[in-house]
Parts: structure tokens; C-alpha cells; sequence
């Protein structure tokens, strides 16, 4: 394809002087209308290059430790002094980070979100953020008064996947919780909801949904696997448990990441034999299928998924036999750690240590 650089050389074959004046502009509108589609395919082949980089990365743990930007707040996780300070600076509230030195996904948090000058200018504007290390032993003093160790909050809070970012207002109340990576675009709307208190009116799913209104593509096709279950989607397992687990797949058409996640990790090996030991369904959370749930209720996809709160795709929600949810993975996700979560489930480590992080470092992943 000819480079856009090239143009300007090409430009001057086409002369006043050298052909009839109609055919001249008719010549020089349908060159114009080549520079716009060279240049709208050159934006769209940039875009699918930054969707690639924060798609897929390696995500198993990093050879060298982390360090916290140096402008997060040197607390002393005294989370009630954090806020009163951050109001006085008339900030809307606190943003609790808990991670981990190794974690990738953190790393893909600290360069690729907050290396970009317009969320990193946006946040410190808004908000201060205070670090957990979720294997810490510092004793924190949570926003109700109550002290517990660094390890004994983020368990308490459940922050399975690091990093995970809870969002209190300026009463000490959560406006919102993100758990894992989310790439820029998904995490700018979300400082931008809690921000401007659209989390008083609304769900994040709802909120995210509504920006989408206006620049949604046309309903695309979902990634078909041969091991989907397909409908009618009967999951009850209340009444009469099941011979295996169940993960349920919530996706949409024209989803990147989807791609990415049949692309790759599903193609593995390891995981693609793993992954057929369960149940497997796919729903699509902007339709209308219907659905009965793994407690028995009646519902369809669209409705369940903003049920659960999702606003994620792909997002993979994994159920026992008695159809209890044990644990869902609702950002992105590599190889290493979908293959961890399989495994804690199929291994049954839920069943004697309900912390996924622990079970995974006392197994030795």
C-alpha cells in the first residue's frame, strides 16, 4: 500500500495542463477520496495495534518487582485520615489499590494506563491513591474505624485479581470496584463516572452502555466453539445438581478482546483440554435469549448479565455443581491466569481455600 509520506509526489502527476478540466476534477475528487480511506485505514490499522499490545501481553509473573508511581500517596493507611486530607484538597474521595509486586497486569495498569498523560492528569485531579500490597502486614485502618493487616483487607474485600481498585467517595461509601486490568478507555469512563457521581444515578454497565449509544457497530457475530452447550440454556442446578461445573461465557459481537480470547488462550492446548472438562455456555449481553439461571430463575441474557453487573467481555463466570457462583473473571485475561483459575476449579481448590491468590501460591503456580 502506498504510504501516506508518498502522496505528496503522487499529487503532482495529475495536472490542469495535461488533461481536459472535467476529467481533471473528476480525477482529483476520487483522489480525495482515496487520501480519506488511506488515512481512515491507517487510523483503523493503529487502533488494532494498541488493541494488540494491551490484549497480548505476557501475563505470567514479572522477573523484576514493581515500584509504585512516585505520585501515589505515601499513606500512612489510615484510610479516614486519607479522605479527610483528600476532601480538604477538594478531591471527590480515595482510591485503594491493592497489588502485587509481580503481578503483569499491574504493570499494564502503572505504564500503559497512567503512562498515558491524560488519565494520569485526570486522576491526581480527582482522586488520591493509597497502595495495598495484598501479601502486606502493615495494619490498615479501613473507613469504618476498623484495623486489620494489609492481607487481612484485601482478603476480606475479595480482591482476587490484581490489581484491584475500590473507589470511595468523600463519606468513605464505594462508588465503585474494578477488579483486574481494564484497558484505557474502560478505565478512563470509570474515573470519569465516579468523578462527576454518575455512580448515584446509575450501574457503571448502565453508564458505559449509554456513552456506547451513539458509536455501537451493528450486532457482529460471537466466536463459536464446538464445546458450547447450545439453547435452549436450561442451568438450573438448584433442584438436581449436575455432574460438572459450569462457566458461563458473557460476550458481545465486535469485541476485541473476545477475539483475542478464542484466538489464543482458547487455542492452547493445556487450556483447550482443560476448559472441556465444564459445562460451557456463551451468551451474547445485548440480546434477548432466554436463560434460565444455575438458581433456577427465568430470565434472558441481556437481563442476567446486568443482574450480575457485568460490563466486561469477555467475561467468564464460573459455578459449581450446586450452581453457587465460586468465582468470575470479568477483565482481561492471558494465558496464565485463566489457566490458573481453571485449574483451581477443576482441582476443586475452592472447596478448601476460598482465596484464589492463596490457594494459587501455596500450589505452587
Amino acid at each position: 500500500m502506498t504510504a501516506l509520506s508518498d502522496l505528496p509526489r503522487v499529487v503532482p502527476l495529475f495536472s490542469e495542463t495535461l488533461m481536459p478540466r472535467p476529467v481533471y476534477q473528476l480525477l482529483s475528487a476520487s483522489l480525495l477520496i482515496l487520501l480519506g480511506f488511506w488515512s481512515q485505514l491507517a487510523c483503523t490499522a493503529d487502533a488494532i495495534d494498541e488493541d494488540d499490545a494491551l490484549f497480548e501481553f505476557d501475563d505470567s509473573p514479572l522477573a523484576q518487582p514493581l515500584e509504585y508511581p512516585d505520585w501515589f500517596k505515601r499513606s500512612f493507611l489510615d484510610l479516614p485520615l486519607d479522605l479527610q486530607e483528600a476532601t480538604e484538597k477538594g478531591k471527590e474521595g480515595i482510591i485503594v489499590y491493592f497489588g502485587q509486586h509481580r503481578c503483569a497486569y499491574c504493570k499494564m495498569l502503572l505504564e500503559v494506563n497512567f503512562g498515558m498523560a491524560d488519565i494520569t492528569a485526570y486522576t491526581r485531579r480527582h482522586f488520591d491513591i493509597v497502595p495495598i500490597d495484598i501479601w502486606g502486614v502493615q495494619e490498615v485502618t479501613d473507613t469504618k474505624g476498623e484495623v486489620l493487616t494489609e492481607r487481612e483487607f484485601a482478603l476480606r474485600e475479595n480482591t482476587n485479581f490484581t490489581p484491584s481498585l475500590i473507589f470511595y467517595d468523600i463519606h468513605g461509601n464505594e462508588a465503585l470496584r474494578l477488579r483486574g486490568y481494564y484497558p484505557p478507555y474502560t478505565f478512563r469512563a470509570a474515573l470519569e463516572y465516579v468523578a462527576d457521581k454518575h455512580y448515584q444515578r446509575e450501574s457503571f454497565a448502565d453508564y458505559l452502555a449509554r456513552g456506547e449509544q451513539g458509536t455501537a457497530f451493528e450486532p457482529g457475530d460471537l466466536n463459536e466453539e464446538e464445546f458450547f452447550i447450545p439453547p435452549p440454556h436450561n442451568l438450573d442446578r438448584s433442584r438436581f445438581p449436575s455432574k460438572r461445573p459450569l462457566v458461563v461465557f458473557f460476550e458481545q459481537g465486535n469485541c476485541h478482546a473476545c477475539d483475542v480470547l478464542h484466538g489464543q488462550p482458547l487455542q492452547e492446548p493445556g487450556i483447550s483440554r482443560l476448559i472441556r472438562k465444564f459445562d460451557n455456555v456463551q451468551l451474547d449481553i445485548r440480546k434477548d435469549t432466554p436463560v434460565i439461571t444455575p438458581t433456577g430463575e427465568r430470565t434472558t441474557a441481556k437481563q442476567w448479565a446486568k443482574d450480575l453487573g457485568i460490563f466486561y467481555t469477555p467475561s467468564l463466570l464460573f459455578f459449581d455443581e450446586q450452581g453457587k457462583e465460586i468465582i468470575r473473571v470479568d477483565s482481561v485475561v492471558r494465558f496464565y491466569r485463566l489457566r490458573n483459575v481453571i485449574n483451581y476449579i477443576n482441582n476443586r481448590g475452592y472447596l478448601y481455600e476460598p482465596d484464589y491468590q492463596h490457594w494459587r501460591v501455596n500450589s505452587g503456580f
